[in-house]
């Protein structure tokens, strides 16, 4: 970092208070029903002749499904009509859900509640009618249709977005249910694995818009979040899963088919193995504390393997909770500022986020590491699980360590008729000059900091408080690339806020 670049900062760094929406008002009012055309549709009619029999509709299953989708409905409402839904496959019932659902989803690892989850075998399939009311001369046409993916993909475990609207969004990235190696206390007060839904109440309790349990290695979790999703209708469940190898650990996000672990060596030859399989099915992958050790102490925490190509990385965890519960500071050099600020300086773009790395759902909301504390707060379009992929990938995200409800930070910047938002990139001739605005909330006063390419020198810092805005002179471009983030401090100094970076590309 040369003294000309350094003393060049900020063009007009304003601190405003935003009215910032958590976007929480209107509901989704509309199905997500699959917007592609079924693979197969099914139709008939149900008369009195049907009262109190079953009726089977055989269709053939091919080789390679990894998701079945049902979507039935049928007429003769009017007419007091009812007809109950149940399903099975070639050698064993797979669900009944009766009256009460009008379309089942069944992949290897999760099903709608009523249905069992498991391998989709080839074969004679038949969706079973019931009829417990027809009225004489009562008509019920019905249609069936039938839906298939023969390859894995990300998954929404809601039929709807939670929300359909753009906003920023607070959640947790990183937490552990029983499913591995969560605990909390049973009625005696005996430290028991806990369960699911345990989590998931300890997340909506702390007014979170989104998590992402991350169990180690497994996909036990996913059958319980999609049961869990309808009552949690006001926050979204993420696929996640923290895998867990002898070098490293790394959450990732969206897919929900089982991933292969199992590496033999610190080499990218063996990452590759999970790593291409998640973006093959549109997910993130995230790596976790890169910063810690490994030994005994934390096995295979530490990130240890250095051969990765660019994209094979989409976000780092910045922030760990655990991490933070026992250094009592985000800025120790445990937790993985470090292995990000690497990644940025070799020009990839990469998401910094937080996580609280829970294993303890009933841990005090006080405490560093309980469910919530860091949050991670993403600009979404939509709060779903595609949403939020995008919302990662796009790098309009910031990380409040604390894991409060109302700080806030955003940063801008706009050079002539450019305008970039963190994680977007203006291109810069030498000698353009930059201006930088910051939307900062709930931060009565304390320091605003602009990292430069990783640097943090004194000519970078402003001082601010309430309802004093702030300017500085112009930075101008040097003609070469660079990455600008804003932290956010309290007076004693605490780091609070941590925004991801806004890139400077030269003009080629």
């Amino acid at each position: 970092m040369t003294m000309r670049l350094a003393s060049a900062l900020f063009a007009a760094l304003v601190l405003l208070v935003p009215a910032v929406a958590r976007a929480g008002e209107a509901r989704a009012p509309t199905d997500r029903a699959d917007a592609r055309m079924p693979w197969r549709v099914l139709k008939g009619e149900r008369t009195r002749a049907s009262y109190e029999h079953y009726t089977e509709l055989p269709f053939d299953l091919p080789a390679g499904v990894t998701r079945l989708t049902i979507r039935f409905t049928y007429g003769g409402k009017e007419q007091r009509s009812v007809i109950d839904l149940g399903l099975r496959d070639p050698a064993r019932f797979r669900g009944w859900s009766g009256g009460t659902r009008d379309h089942m989803t069944l992949s290897t690892e999760d099903a709608t509640p009523g249905y069992l989850p498991g391998p989709l075998p080839a074969g004679r399939w038949n969706l079973v009618l019931g009829a417990p009311n027809i009225r004489e001369g009562a008509r019920a046409p019905y249609e069936a249709q039938i839906f298939i993916e023969r390859a894995a993909t990300v998954t929404e475990f809601a039929d709807a977005p939670i929300l359909a609207k753009p906003g920023w969004y607070r959640g947790d990235l990183h937490m552990h249910s029983g499913d591995s190696d969560g605990r909390c206390k049973a009625q005696s007060g005996a430290s028991v694995p806990c369960p699911v839904y345990r989590t998931v109440e300890a997340a909506a309790a702390r007014g979170l818009d989104f998590i992402a349990l991350s169990d180690h290695n497994t996909t036990a979790h996913f059958n319980a979040l999609r049961e869990l999703q309808g009552a949690f209708d006001r926050m979204l469940l993420v696929p996640g899963r923290e895998i867990t190898t002898f070098w490293g650990h790394s959450n990732v996000f969206g897919p929900t088919d089982f991933l292969d672990f199992r590496m033999t060596g610190p080499h990218w030859d063996q990452a590759r193995k999970w790593m291409e399989a998640v973006h093959r099915e549109g997910g993130i992958v995230s790596i976790n504390h890169a910063g810690a050790p490994s030994g005994e102490l934390c096995m295979g925490c530490g990130w240890r393997v250095d051969d990765l190509p660019d994209g094979a990385v989409d976000s780092v965890e910045v922030v760990n909770g655990g991490t933070m519960r026992e250094t009592r500071t985000a800025d120790n050099a445990l937790q993985g500022m470090g292995y990000w600020t690497k990644l940025l300086n070799m020009g990839r773009h990469v998401t910094g986020i937080g996580g609280s790395d829970s294993h303890e759902a009933d841990r005090p909301a006080s405490e560093a590491g309980a469910v919530g504390s860091p949050t991670t707060i993403v600009y979404m379009s939509e709060l779903s699980v595609h949403g939020f992929l995008a919302g990662i990938s796009s790098g309009r995200v910031f990380i409040d360590v604390e894991g409060t409800r109302d700080r806030f930070l955003d940063l801008s910047a706009s050079a002539g008729h450019q305008h970039a938002m963190m994680g977007q990139t203006l291109r810069l001739h030498p000698g353009e000059p930059v201006q930088f605005a910051a939307e900062l909330k709930g931060v009565p006063s304390g320091t605003m900091q602009l990292v430069i390419d990783g640097q943090a020198e004194t000519a970078h810092r402003a001082l601010f408080d309430a309802g004093h805005p702030l300017s500085i002179a112009p930075w101008r471009s040097d003609g070469r690339a660079h990455w600008i983030r804003a932290d956010i401090r309290d007076d004693q100094g605490r780091l609070l806020l941590i925004g991801n970076p806004i890139y400077i590309a030269p003009v080629r």
